[in-house]
Order: structure tokens, then sequence, then C-alpha cells
């Protein structure tokens, strides 16, 4: 999976801060999230790059596929680059993305997934990449989430959904990216409290338990009005490639 590129593609993004939006499913919540954290970095007046490597599910306009999420991101981030630099493979099967792209007779390019990142280097100051899926869903024939994580270098934001059952896939998801490969550093966790809205005990109990439980931090709730409930020095925990 490391091949050539992998010792260039370092060098060129050293310089650039980062972090990568993971969640611990599909659906909860990692697009919404990352783009709350773009528009913060937007009015903070940094430049924000953001980055979909691979889009599934994808709707077809004026004969392209276009991935809703790299849309939402895009606009949140102020519209930089096109939208085919924010997302620059798209399938249409609503499945992970190998067997879409299988669907349609192609397969996941891994390289672009590591070398789209490059257009960002002298774009942004900050680039945001949301993974498709979980941390451990696959992303092209031999790739997972956690593979392109450990390439890009940067810190993990583990997006989880307030509701039932979030406790035992957050600590789940948080035992992954300490094992996987060489580990993967996680800056914190997002609790995500928009739909489906769950009841208040539940909403109480899973954020005191995953303060309790967790070593990386809680870093904020996304509240059901929308927005973050507290402010995150998003900037201060991005990471950048040492």
């Amino acid at each position: 999976m490391c091949g050539d590129w992998h010792v260039s593609l370092e060098l060129k993004v050293c310089r650039m801060r980062g972090l990568f939006i993971t969640g611990t499913d599909t659906g909860v919540g990692k697009t919404y999230v990352a783009a709350l954290i773009a528009r913060q970095l937007v009015a903070a007046d940094y430049r924000v790059g953001v980055y979909k490597p691979v889009a599934s599910g994808c709707s077809q306009v004026e004969g392209k596929y276009v991935a809703e999420d790299a849309v939402q991101l895009w606009q949140a981030a102020g519209c930089p680059g096109t939208l085919e630099h924010v997302c620059p493979q798209r399938f249409a099967a609503p499945l992970a993305p190998p067997l879409s792209a299988q669907a349609e007779g192609k397969e996941v390019d891994a390289n672009r997934l590591r070398d789209g990142l490059e257009f960002w280097k002298n774009n942004c100051d900050i680039v945001l990449v949301e993974g498709a899926g979980g941390l451990m869903s696959p992303i092209s024939d031999d790739d997972y989430n956690a593979d392109l994580a450990i390439d890009f270098g940067y810190p993990l934001v583990v997006v989880a959904p307030n509701v039932l059952g979030t406790i035992n896939a957050t600590l789940q998801t948080l035992i992954t990216a300490s094992t996987y490969d060489v580990g993967l550093e996680v800056c914190g966790i997002v609790l995500n409290g928009q739909s489906p809205l769950p009841d208040k005990a539940t909403c109480a109990g899973n954020l005191g338990e995953l303060k309790r439980r967790a070593v990386p931090p809680v870093l904020t709730t996304v509240v059901p009005e929308g927005d973050f409930q507290t402010t995150v020095p998003w900037w201060q925990l991005a990471g950048r490639k040492q």
C-alpha cells in the first residue's frame, strides 16, 4: 500500500495542517461536523481546504456524478478550488467505495486517493479530510480509511452519534485507532446530538460515560439546534507531518 508515492507525498504535505474526520459508523454526521469545523475556521480567517478522497451513493447531474457530502464541505469552506478537487473519485451505488466502483466495472485508484491531497498544499492553511464510513470501512481494494489516516498523518476527530449503543461503538473505534498499524493519534470525540434525537437520559449518560471511559477527550457536543455546544481550538488541534 505504501510505494514510492508515499515518500514524495510525505514531503509535499509536511507543512500543511490537517484533521481527519472519521466516525463510529456510516451516517453518524461526519460531514455535518466537518462542515461546522470548516465554517468556524473560515470565520477565524483561515484558508480551509476540504478533501473527501472518494464517495459512493452519488447522484447524477448533467451527466456527472455529484457527491452531496462534497458539496456541503465545499460550500462550508467558502468554495475553494473545485468540486473535483474536493472529491476526485465518485461512484453511484450506495455501497462501500470499492464495491460501488466494481458495480461500474471500475476500481478505486489507491494512488489518487493520496495524491488528490496535493492540490491543497498551496491552496489552504488547514485541510479537513473526511473518510468514507467508519475507520475500518474499506476505501479501496487494499485500503481502509485507517490506512489513509496513517499516510496523511493527521489526528482523528471521531464523530459519534448521541444514541443508545454509542459508548461501545466509540470505544471500539478508539481501540482500533490505537492498535492499527503504527497507531493513530485521536485529538478527541465529537458527540453528535442531531437526528435521530435520543431522550435526555441517553444524551446525558453517553456524555458522562465517554468522558469517564475514553482516553481522548470529548471535545464538544452538537446540540439539537445544530451547532457546537462549546468552542473548540481546531487550529491548535490540527496536526502536521513531521
